[in-house]
């Protein structure tokens, strides 16, 4: 890396959509942006989607252009599949360590044909697919990756060389290693994401260990046109699912697991999901819940609209989720609109609307603080709501709580402005 490529007015952490949307609203000033991910592929979790509510909008096609708007930016260098080791102050500005890990293959070199990927004999459970679709030992992510680069798993791979074989650039290099790099920008923002919250402390819904009790993102996933199904599918027996439930704040609200605060899109997500299956057929759809949270523009008439389809909303606590001999879901409910009437209902799949935390813990590696739920703490909320405790890093999307899409772009556009606004006035003091 030449010293002119280390040198960066800001470094964005998180290639997901409030990242992207951050480095060009850097870079069309005129800024020169360093946009770091951490997987092999920028578009975060945006761009595995099906639609997007209330609109019912095609994820992807928002996402990928964004993507490659980002990708060809005369202002915007992607780092991909990188990690930041450590963010130090140095005078105003920051000193950035960050670790390329090895793809095992050239970067540079590898054009993204696939050949590599059809040649090897390894079959993995796909991450992007939340384990439902295979991908091979050496595989690029999914067919709108940027960059289109390949990745070697060398966990699962048997070195039996086919990829390097056939590899028409000879890109494949099994001996890379982990590069330290050492980066200086003016001003840092963190955009890493969320994570949803796990479900094996929630022993009596299973434990995360029921094969059709399913995450939300796995849904996503099954109802996209490029999903691993194609169909309302269940993963124990490939059964086209016709009875299906729903079972609202997951971890969200639940003092016991240490997530009080409610993640504002999971009523959302859940009826958008809940409309789509509709359209696949005769499909009898339940979402037990304590209340609907539909606050949004057309949230509410989206509400009504699942209803007016059939979909029955029940006032209800889901106390216990078990399975029968058939990997049947079997759900204890307390009916809370009649009466608390206690009952047993079995469904051919369940899906747990689990809530959403911090995708990163910048506590070892930035040295910001965290407020009580885990997200970045935001000093001053109501009048900044992307500037963090460290002077010169900003935080947008749900690196800073829980939130929607559009919320998420229109955060992303404010840390931008912050940041612009931070290093005109260093430059400002510097030159005095």
């Amino acid at each position: 890396m030449a010293e002119s490529d280390k040198q960066y007015d800001a470094v964005v952490i998180g290639g997901g959509i409030a990242g992207m949307q951050a480095s060009l609203d850097l870079g069309d000033q005129g800024y020169r942006v360093l946009l770091v991910e951490k997987e092999p592929s920028i578009g975060g979790v945006m761009v595995g989607l099906n639609k997007v509510f209330p609109t019912l909008d095609c994820s992807s096609c928002i996402c990928t252009p964004r993507m490659a708007e980002t990708a060809h930016h005369e202002n915007i260098t992607l780092q991909a599949y990188t990690e930041v080791k450590k963010v130090s102050k140095n005078g105003t500005g920051f000193h950035v360590e960050l670790i390329e890990k090895p793809r095992y293959v050239d970067a540079e070199a590898c054009i993204g044909c696939g050949q590599c990927e059809l040649a090897c004999p390894v079959d993995v459970p796909h991450e992007f697919d939340y384990g439902l679709g295979a991908r091979r030992a050496i595989y690029i992510p999914h067919a709108n990756a940027i960059p289109q680069v390949a990745t070697l798993d060398v966990e699962h791979c048997t070195f039996c060389g086919k990829c390097a074989t056939v590899c028409p650039v000879e890109c494949v290099d099994y001996l890379q290693q982990p590069e330290e790099v050492t980066i200086e920008a003016g001003a840092v923002i963190v955009t890493t994401g969320l994570e949803l919250i796990p479900m094996e402390d929630k022993q009596e819904w299973g434990g995360g260990k029921l094969i059709n009790v399913l995450n939300p993102l796995a849904v996503e996933r099954i109802q996209s046109s490029d999903g691993p199904y194609g169909h309302i599918m269940r993963p124990s027996d490939g059964k086209v699912a016709t009875s299906i439930a729903y079972v609202q704040c997951a971890g969200s609200r639940d003092q016991s697991m240490g997530y009080p605060y409610c993640s504002r899109v999971c009523c959302m997500y859940a009826l958008k999901q809940a409309i789509l299956t509709k359209g696949y057929g005769d499909v009898e759809i339940t979402i037990y819940h304590m209340d609907i949270r539909a606050f949004g523009k057309g949230f509410e008439q989206f509400y009504r609209r699942a209803m007016d389809d059939g979909i029955r909303i029940v006032n209800g606590k889901v106390a216990r989720i078990t399975e029968d001999a058939d990997h049947n879901p079997v759900l204890r409910v307390e009916l809370l609109d009649e009466g608390g009437q206690v009952v047993e209902r079995t469904y051919d799949m369940v899906v747990l609307s689990q809530g959403l935390r911090a995708g990163w813990h910048p506590e070892g590696v930035l040295g910001a603080r965290e407020d009580e739920d885990g997200f970045f703490e935001i000093p001053n909320l109501k009048l900044y709501p992307t500037v963090s405790s460290i002077e010169g890093v900003f935080v947008a999307g749900v690196a800073a709580g829980p939130k929607d899409i559009p919320d998420a772009i229109v955060e992303a556009g404010s840390a931008a402005m912050e940041a612009a606004n931070y290093l005109e006035a260093t430059r400002t003091v510097a030159a005095t």
